[in-house]
């Protein structure tokens, strides 16, 4: 039998707390258990303020910055995450087969979106499952959606070099057969996120029926508006945007798109304040693999802060509110016993995130980290 007694504030969503619970084998209960008293000794007492685990939603397992890594890099990867107070982790895709992750208790729950689908010379070279013919784009979300945990990831655009001095941003699927995908995504009971930077790449995302959009910094006013009525969230991922000065700085051959990049670099914090503003539902990613470390969920929330998201609104984003979003329980009777504690509430102060007092996954203490 294995008890941790988490007792102080707990928060368990935007409107409710309590003053104690105990993990049993695993388990949240706010019943006081019956420990035998041989093992009284060995029941963990954690004290502080805390929350559900948290979640990032925009995070590549298996992802290096030239493609695929072999799984102890994998596992490095994750557990950096886990440290950090991260203990759900939407995988927004990779070329990696994760699934192994699933067997591990010691690491973040992971829901995976599988490969990232794009086409030839339009996105990252060893990222993604590269389409020859945008008409293969629905059998391929068929496969990603049966091989995936209920998730698959479209790259909607990209900057199309082909077209020179003038190359920009340009959507990389045709509207009838992004809406064919994300219909067929559906009827497989999977739901489609969507890498855009651009603007042009929105009208025929929104047509067709997207869950959700990754970056989002090309969304117009009126678009803003529109994905608020359609409740659809939008991640984003300011450590990733935060790079467009350094990624425009490199891209001299092409100055249109270099332009652009600087422009939604400019305004990122405006443009996030305006989404939240508008009521579009934000989410937390830290788009980590790639370029960016992992571990790093507390510096995004950082950036949320700093474009004047509410304290409490990114705490709710960063937990509760994103478990119920992807259909992951928070502190409930009987739920895994996933949460972080501090020492103080990050809801009126979130810059704590940054300092976990204790990480607790599936009802055990990280090491270190209380």
């Amino acid at each position: 039998m294995s008890v941790v007694h988490v007792r102080g504030t707990v928060g368990l969503d935007d409107d409710r707390e309590v003053g104690e619970l105990w993990a049993v084998d695993g388990r949240v209960t706010f019943e006081r258990p019956t420990v035998p008293r041989h093992l009284t000794r060995d029941v963990v007492t954690v004290e502080g303020w805390a929350v559900p685990g948290l979640v990032d939603v925009h995070c590549h397992i298996g992802l290096g910055a030239d493609g695929p890594v072999d799984a102890a890099t994998a596992e490095a990867q994750a557990l950096a995450d886990r440290d950090a107070g991260t203990l759900l982790i939407r995988d927004a895709g990779s070329p990696s087969d994760t699934a192994w992750v699933h067997a591990r208790a010691d690491l973040p729950r992971l829901i995976r979106s599988g490969h990232h689908l794009a086409r030839p010379k339009r996105y990252l070279r060893h990222y993604g499952r590269e389409l020859d013919a945008v008409s293969d784009l629905p059998a391929a979300v068929a496969e990603e959606a049966d091989r995936g945990d209920g998730w698959v990831k479209l790259v909607a655009d990209w900057i199309d070099r082909d077209l020179g001095p003038e190359a920009d941003l340009r959507p990389l699927w045709p509207d009838d057969v992004l809406a064919e995908a994300i219909a067929v995504a559906h009827e497989h009971g999977a739901r489609v996120t969507a890498h855009t930077f651009a603007t042009e790449a929105i009208p025929g995302l929104l047509a067709a029926g997207v869950d959700c959009l990754e970056h989002g910094t090309g969304l117009t006013p009126d678009q803003i508006d529109e994905v608020a009525r359609r409740r659809i969230p939008v991640t984003p991922t300011l450590l990733q945007v935060e790079r467009f000065e350094a990624i425009a700085a490199q891209a001299h051959r092409y100055p249109v798109y270099a332009a652009r990049m600087r422009r939604m670099h400019a305004r990122r914090h405006e443009h996030v304040r305006d989404l939240h503003d508008a009521g579009v539902p934000l989410l937390v990613g830290t788009d980590a693999g790639g370029t960016i470390e992992h571990g790093r969920l507390a510096a995004e929330t950082a950036e949320l802060l700093r474009a004047g998201v509410p304290d409490a609104d990114v705490v709710a984003a960063a937990s509760w509110r994103t478990r119920a979003y992807l259909g992951v329980p928070g502190l409930e009777e009987g739920a895994s016993a996933d949460l972080v504690v501090y020492d103080a509430d990050p809801r009126r102060d979130a810059r704590v995130l940054a300092d976990p007092r204790a990480v607790v996954l599936r009802g055990v203490v990280v090491p270190g980290r209380a």
